[in-house]
């Protein structure tokens, strides 16, 4: 395992830490969630442990509500080893209540204390307008710095690349969890701008939330050369960024753990030679997808209500990375009655969306083809 230094922290973590947000369940005969189950959960976060991993990341809301509850069982004789990383919401703006959500986890995780504390998806906004004012849950989160109950305050955030950097320029914090991988790529110039100001920046989704873990001729041989696969070289690029701190994947079989901890064990992750060839092959993919619809989104309003960018978005997941099975799993969610989108079956072919398009796509002839490979 390979280890970084965290920011100003002057903690060291391993740049592979494990995010308790999916382990096997125990379920109900209709599916409904019971808990976790330890038998088999409880020796994956071991075997993490046991091969270098020092750093978990949990959430309240996460695996039905189970996750900092199954940290608490699965550390027993094991605190002292592992940093913990946890998340308190803001939704509610209560002093009051932000502290007893610190308490509820604090005796969830059986723990004194939590080594990262993070307000939970955070955006600009909802800082200025409140949580970053005196008397709100600024101050109770220093307070519980103060206690000795949280040692360093944090954020995780979804919120655009320049108001993270505002967030960061508040000199208020001392770690950042955000999104980045090889599809999304939008922080990138966020990461190192965060690094500087003394922040340890820590990834969440490396491997894309599961995307990546689907096998892809396109990915896999990015490298110049067929890597084992797909989840190889989407966390060896994600660790290749020197001013990443660590990246958090959910491993929920053992098989993901044994590959995830041999690639975190590689220094530098890359060599200077591969991702340059990754780039380019990055490139040449966003090259290829911007034939079929660069997302310019011209064509909308959609007569139909078709989200025709997003329909195309999600065809290029199969047509230009191969990853079929995630492309079909999130183009059936919008057919799914509820869910307030249509997929591409609603085209009329009325033609509105031809006529407004700059790179003259046939997108009526492309929506049929996405249904009629994705339905």
């Amino acid at each position: 395992m390979t280890y970084r230094e965290y920011g100003r922290t002057g903690k060291r973590l391993s740049s592979l830490g494990y995010g308790i947000s999916r382990m096997p369940m125990l379920r109900d005969a209709e599916g409904k969630v019971l808990g976790v189950d330890d038998e088999k959960a409880i020796p994956l976060v071991h075997r993490a442990l046991d091969l270098g991993v020092n750093v978990v990341d949990a959430g309240h809301h996460y695996m039905g509500g189970h996750s900092e509850a199954f940290v608490g069982r699965a550390l027993k004789g094991r605190r002292k080893e592992v940093f913990i990383s946890t998340k308190n919401g803001t939704d509610d703006g209560s002093y009051d209540t932000w502290n007893v959500w610190l308490e509820r986890s604090l005796r969830s995780m059986e723990t004194d204390y939590i080594d990262f504390y993070l307000f939970w998806g955070l955006t600009l906004e909802s800082w200025q307008n409140g949580i970053g004012k005196p008397g709100g849950l600024m101050d109770a989160m220093r307070k519980a710095r103060d206690e000795g109950m949280v040692r360093h305050i944090s954020f995780s955030t979804h919120d655009k690349p320049e108001n993270i950097k505002g967030l960061a320029d508040t000199g208020f914090f001392e770690s950042a969890l955000m999104q980045y991988n090889i599809l999304d790529r939008a922080n990138e110039g966020v990461i190192p701008y965060c690094k500087a100001k003394g922040l340890g920046v820590s990834i969440m989704g490396p491997v894309g939330g599961g995307r990546l873990s689907e096998p892809s001729e396109a990915i896999q041989r990015m490298l110049g050369h067929k890597a084992s696969s797909t989840a190889e070289v989407a966390l060896r690029f994600v660790l290749s960024n020197p001013d990443v701190g660590v990246a958090f994947s959910g491993m929920d079989t053992m098989g993901q753990i044994e590959e995830n901890c041999l690639t975190a064990s590689i220094p530098g992750a890359l060599t200077e030679g591969e991702r340059i060839k990754v780039d380019g092959s990055f490139a040449e993919i966003k090259g290829l997808a911007d034939l079929y619809c660069t997302g310019c989104d011209y064509c909308s309003p959609c007569p139909q209500g078709l989200d025709i960018a997003a329909i195309f978005r999600i065809m290029n997941y199969h047509r230009v990375y191969g990853l079929t099975s995630h492309a079909r799993s999130l183009y059936r969610e919008l057919g799914k009655e509820g869910s307030g989108k249509k997929d591409a079956s609603g085209c009329a072919s009325c033609g509105a969306c031809e006529g407004k398009c700059p790179q003259k796509i046939e997108v009526m002839r492309q929506l049929r083809e996405t249904h009629e490979t994705l339905k």
